[in-house]
């Protein structure tokens, strides 16, 4: 199997995105405010130094707990934007980061995965490290494919043999690539993370072609 094109991926990211460059910012950006929404409804007290916070109240629980389930359906809508965009950017809407439908089955993937990489980690590193990139398109699977979870995982693990390697350089190139934009006065990550889910989208379009069906 051909190895992964760091190069290609972050090409055609860009490429992508100068197309639509509105479309693709606006996306980032309800992706980043959406889910702060519920705890800036709910007051918080001041922090002062030296002195211990109070126990959270219900509507601050509430409020996180919302937090947690906006960002799921947000991680969704994003990917499923992310394919989108990738297959056809002149015909992706904002609409399509609304993606409910595969909620539970996401959210198991999401759950497993996690799992699998923390039991790595504490048993060595490396481990986890290797599991978090082998089961790292799991969430893709289950919006492209409508895979349930475990499928996800299998498939996931599968598309990315041989792989691996590449997409922890890749990871590098694209934190490398954000981190760029943070020091762009923070601006340039409404450049750089677009970029950065376009070029993951890529390497997951590329890696399912070359493993087949």
């Amino acid at each position: 199997m051909p190895a992964l094109s760091i190069g290609d991926c972050i090409r055609f990211g860009w490429e992508t995105f100068k197309k639509r460059p509105g479309i693709l910012i606006g996306a980032f950006l309800l992706a980043m405010i959406i889910p702060s929404i519920p705890g800036m409804l709910v007051p918080h007290p001041p922090v002062t130094p030296g002195v211990p916070l109070p126990p959270p109240t219900t509507a601050q629980l509430v409020a996180t707990l919302a937090s947690i389930v906006i960002g799921v359906f947000v991680t969704m809508g994003v990917t499923t934007f992310a394919l989108r965009a990738h297959d056809d950017v002149m015909s992706v809407k904002l609409a399509d980061l609304w993606n409910p439908q595969p909620f539970w089955r996401f959210l198991g993937a999401e759950i497993l995965a996690t799992i699998i990489v923390i039991i790595g980690f504490i048993l060595l590193v490396v481990p986890g490290i290797i599991a978090s990139l082998g089961l790292g398109f799991a969430p893709y699977v289950v919006i492209d494919r409508t895979a349930g979870p475990t499928d996800a995982l299998k498939e996931s693990w599968r598309i990315t043999k041989g792989n691996k390697w590449q997409l922890f350089l890749l990871g590098l190139a694209l934190l490398g690539l954000n981190l760029l934009g943070v020091i762009a006065l923070v601006v340039g990550l409404l450049v750089t993370i677009p970029v950065t889910w376009l070029a993951i989208t890529h390497a997951y379009r590329t890696l399912s072609a070359q493993a087949g069906a």
